[in-house]
């Protein structure tokens, strides 16, 4: 039997200005299945492809959808793609299973948490102040410093990090301190040193039933003052800034390989909801 890809309609361009198309999985010229293919614009001598939408019908599959992915794969290489990213939930031990054997490594995850019952107490040693105009400048350096270093961590190249990390930055924080909807906050210590800083966006998307999802966008403690639990503080005030506001789901992406992160965040009863994974293409 030959399995192909066949376009199911004409490429559109995608909401970043870049190309997608959706396909169909043919078996002997008969459907079974299709998926999207969608590259973004270069950027820093770097275009990302992706793949989604990957469904074969129940009683075809047989490896119909490992051939439509490497099929894929070459319509992302012919559109200068050097670099595929792939978005799995967590309940898709199958979809998981698959790119893991194709070669997609894990980068990030999602992981979310309903913020339900009584929120723990802040410490009363420790104080919080926001982020304000005099302070954000440098804020904003260490924080887009400390993310380029996360996304080269991950598999990006220096270029595109650098380009990524101050991009995101200033989409997520238009107006700096007074962008709406946002939490900037200094954690000290009772001699007003600064131990780290929390960045939350409080109305950052809309769960499926209509309820608000915050952010943690950021949460950095400085170097030496790490191992004394002031992460979990500075998340625990996060939470605390979400229910004020009337917001009830907090979510927020790890990258993979921050065990110390990672540990935190189980410990505090968030769970994966997406993995990130990419490949090279080569």
């Amino acid at each position: 039997m030959t399995t192909t890809l066949r376009p199911e309609g004409p490429e559109e361009t995608g909401a970043d200005g870049g190309r997608t198309r959706r396909w169909r999985i043919m078996v002997n010229g008969r459907p079974v299945g299709g998926l999207r293919t969608s590259a973004a614009p270069a950027r820093a001598g770097t275009r990302a492809g992706s793949i989604a939408e990957l469904e074969v019908r129940e009683g075809h599959r047989r490896g119909r959808a490992t051939i439509g992915a490497l099929a894929a794969e070459e319509v992302l290489r012919s559109w200068g793609c050097t670099r595929i990213d792939i978005t799995v939930p967590a309940e898709a031990a199958a979809a998981l299973q698959l790119a893991r054997a194709l070669g997609y490594t894990e980068r990030m995850r999602n992981l979310a948490k309903r913020l339900d019952g009584r929120l723990p107490p802040l410490p009363t040693e420790l104080t919080h102040r926001p982020i304000g105009p005099a302070e954000y400048p440098a804020w904003r350096d260490a924080s887009v410093a400390a993310y380029r270093q996360h996304l080269t961590a991950a598999g990006a190249g220096p270029a595109e990090a650098a380009e990524r990390a101050a991009r995101d930055h200033d989409r997520a924080l238009p107006a700096g301190p007074a962008t709406p909807d946002t939490v900037l906050r200094h954690l000290l210590d009772p001699a007003d040193r600064v131990l780290g800083s929390l960045w939350v966006t409080l109305h950052q998307d809309v769960l499926p039933d209509g309820r608000p999802l915050a952010w943690v966008m950021l949460v950095e403690v400085a170097p030496e003052h790490r191992r004394h639990g002031h992460g979990r503080t500075l998340m625990h005030l996060a939470e605390h800034a979400c229910r004020a506001a009337g917001v009830h789901d907090l979510g927020l992406n790890v990258f993979s390989g921050n065990a110390p992160a990672r540990a935190l965040y189980d410990s505090l009863g968030y769970r994966t909801t997406r993995r990130m994974l990419a490949k090279p293409l080569l």
